[in-house]
């Protein structure tokens, strides 16, 4: 038997491994029996995806260091979640951490449990591929009947219960937003415990308690190799934006937005499992509380040049306050003499991050990121104010600010060869997947 599929019910069974090559490699090819089915193995149409790193230079060097720098897409639909964490250079040649399989299918779930939570992200990433067939199926949200519906992953269980809102207690419409929310949420991965993917909701769920979190812990994903800044990441923080948004004020989640409800040939109701942009779904979903569809565009519109506008301001300031910060440290000052201007770019950054790397903020929480930018915008200036001091007793230094203008510029500026990140990522797939993991052959 497939061994993504050991133990669970005979639906998730025949979905398993009825679609798992052809979804995944070959995607949409009919294996679905019923109009539930086609809806999510029609996930494989949503296939667009952007190079952000092209389309926006400046993220190499912000994330420089970090592996985003070396490739950052746009997301795609589930049922490439498997595919593209496989081919992404930021999991190299397979030797980093399972735990960057957790998301993005029901075998990281499962292998859990064989081997203990704890232990899961010992195991490197190539280790745990072979068990990875399924991209984004049934069992991520649905018990082994598929009428109830769960949190398959320990760890975002816990975070829920942190932030009071266990999901045993929840009611089936916030139970749904959580099992969209184990996944679209922030995490790090925890040293302590293998690194095994945790979601740092211990003083909440704000960017101010998440900072306070790991500001308390001294933790660090990465030191930028520039600046010497001990940088945190946050990483597509969907659930905690729409928490505190007007639609979670009135149970409008991202299932009422994304997943509508639709009726089978049989005149059967069922949720719609593509999921896509909610403008599809405006008359069924959105038209009781919004009159004109056109007024709705113009404000998401408005919403998202606005955010735009402040990124792309704090992205600037946080560009220069590296490379000021990286000129000092060539010329021989300490991280301990640079220390507050250090904070200052790591927690202008975060905040910058936790707005800019939700997916969809300018319609799920635009108050919020803006709130986040102008912070961020303040925090970095201040930054600047401070390095400056120590440029002004330093009159023959001078800063030597990147050239960010193309994808190949701001790679160079960082030391990163794409051709050499190709070649790695190459090798794996030709030596380690191709012909051993389910569902790959080239």
């Amino acid at each position: 038997m497939n061994p993504v599929v050991r133990g669970l019910a005979p639906l998730m069974a025949l979905v398993a491994m009825g679609t798992a090559a052809q979804t995944l490699h070959k995607p949409n090819d009919g294996i679905a029996t019923t109009a539930l089915e086609q809806s999510w193995a029609a996930t494989a149409n949503n296939s667009e995806r952007h190079d952000l790193l092209a389309e926006r230079p400046q993220l190499i060097w912000l994330y420089a260091g970090s592996g985003y720098d070396k490739q950052f897409n746009s997301p795609r639909g589930h049922q490439f979640a498997i595919n593209d964490v496989t081919t992404i250079f930021r999991t190299d040649d397979g030797s980093k951490t399972a735990s960057c399989w957790t998301c993005k299918g029901p075998g990281a779930t499962h292998e859990m449990g064989l081997v203990g939570e704890g232990r899961f992200g010992l195991h490197t990433f190539g280790q745990m591929g072979q068990y990875m067939s399924v991209s984004v199926g049934c069992a991520d949200c649905h018990d082994a009947d598929g009428e109830n519906l769960q949190v398959s992953r320990p760890h975002a269980l816990k975070a829920m219960a942190k932030i009071k809102q266990p999901f045993a207690e929840q009611d089936r419409t916030i139970q749904g937003a959580q099992t969209c929310g184990q996944c679209h949420v922030t995490y790090y991965m925890q040293p302590e415990i293998g690194n095994g993917v945790n979601i740092p909701w211990i003083f909440g769920s704000t960017a101010d308690d998440i900072e306070k979190y790991y500001d308390t812990r001294q933790f660090y994903d990465w030191i930028h190799p520039v600046s010497g800044a001990p940088m945190v990441k946050a990483r597509h923080p969907e659930y905690e934006h729409w928490s505190r948004s007007a639609h979670a004020e009135m149970g409008v989640t991202c299932v009422s937005c994304h997943m509508t409800t639709k009726i089978d040939d049989k005149g059967r109701e069922y949720t719609d499992h593509n999921i896509q942009q909610s403008w599809q779904n405006f008359e069924a979903q959105c038209s009781s509380c919004h009159e004109s569809e056109a007024e709705l565009k113009q404000t998401i519109a408005d919403n998202k040049q606005q955010i735009n506008s402040a990124r792309a301001e704090v992205e600037q300031l946080l560009v220069k306050a590296h490379a000021e910060a990286g000129a000092l440290r060539q010329d021989g000052v300490q991280p301990r003499d640079m220390g507050a201007a250090l904070m200052g770019i790591r927690h202008a950054q975060w905040r910058w991050d936790f707005a800019v790397s939700s997916h969809g903020i300018h319609a799920h929480n635009s108050k919020e990121g803006l709130d986040l930018l102008a912070v961020a915008k303040r925090q970095a200036t201040m930054a600047r104010a401070r390095l400056q001091l120590l440029l002004e007793q330093r009159p023959q230094l001078k800063v030597q600010y990147p050239d960010l203008s193309s994808k190949l510029s701001a790679q160079q500026a960082v030391g990163l060869d794409e051709a050499k990140m190709q070649a790695v990522k190459d090798k794996f797939l030709a030596t380690e997947v191709n012909g051993k993991w389910p569902g790959w052959s080239f």
